[in-house]
């Protein structure tokens, strides 16, 4: 069983579906609103331990009623949370989803984690030298991202950084990082002034561009390949991405080869998208096996 730790946020989802986005000044009546457990990190924590996976989540959560929310579905997938510990003077992380036109709009309140700090880190030390691989976002501090990083070169972990939401990243980061995969959007805020074309050459089977429905686009020494997606009727977009890095992590963890691994992760988000919610969607092991 590979084993996987996963750095990142946690927060409750707010999640409102309606015909159409609302523009600047205008209210829509939507159609439904539902709660449910998401933020990057949570996500794909439960992503990974659906697909068969240890999982250790190191996150935080504040202490209100999404907080235990937040706790006990972590529990009932089977990710280990002795480092997910709440917090007094912050509430939960939410993120607030707008669910119209085939796919989403997302503003995220941290809060809680916030606090996912590097000597928040430190204390669970121990699990990121021990893990398989680590797998990391950007909904928690940036100093927090660029001191795991260290600690994985450090350890000779294996670091995949999802560099989401985007945002400019250290090159010590880059050269930590044993896997990127930003979307078409996000490599071009990392890698601003060059083509996503030259940055794959000079990150060979490192940088993984995820390209939607298209697929996933990355270099491989010799020459670029895109590894083509599933065709599926997506239903709600919302955590496929996540659901692609915790299934990624799975196969890279369990030493699969490189295309198998992103046909693999592609599987598993394809699949996400034809169910709703960001993690009610999410596979299990036994689900991608029997459709590949």
């Amino acid at each position: 069983m590979a084993k996987i730790c996963v750095i990142g946020s946690s927060s409750m989802d707010l999640v409102v579906t309606s015909s159409r986005r609302p523009g600047a000044g205008e209210t829509v009546l939507g159609e439904s609103f539902k709660t449910v457990p998401g933020g990057k990190g949570a996500n794909q924590a439960v992503a990974a331990a659906r697909l068969g996976a240890e999982v250790y989540m190191i996150g935080r959560v504040g202490e209100d009623t999404f907080g235990t929310d937040i706790l006990n579905n972590f529990e009932a997938n089977g990710v280990n949370t002795q480092n997910v510990k709440p917090v007094t003077h912050l509430e939960s992380g939410t993120a607030h989803i707008i669910l119209a036109e085939g796919d989403n709009s997302i503003v995220v309140v941290e809060a809680a984690n916030r606090e996912v700090t590097p000597a928040y880190v430190d204390e669970a030390v121990d699990i990121i030298r021990n893990a398989d691989i680590v797998l990391i976002q950007q909904e928690i501090p940036e100093e927090t991202v660029v001191h795991v990083s260290a600690l994985c070169a450090k350890f000779g972990t294996p670091l995949l950084l999802n560099p989401a939401p985007a945002r400019t990243i250290s090159q010590e980061v880059i050269d930590n990082a044993s896997y990127i995969t930003p979307n078409e959007h996000e490599a071009e805020i990392l890698f601003q002034g060059v083509s996503p074309a030259e940055a794959m050459r000079q990150y060979p089977n490192k940088l993984f561009i995820t390209e939607g429905s298209k697929g996933v686009r990355y270099y491989d020494g010799e020459q670029e390949v895109l590894v083509p997606t599933y065709q599926v009727k997506a239903v709600d977009t919302t955590g496929a991405g996540d659901t692609f890095n915790a299934a990624f992590a799975v196969a890279l963890a369990e030493s699969k080869p490189l295309q198998d691994s992103i046909r693999f992760a592609n599987r598993a988000a394809s699949l996400s998208v034809t169910k709703f919610g960001a993690q009610g969607g999410m596979p299990t092991r036994a689900e991608v096996e029997e459709s590949l």
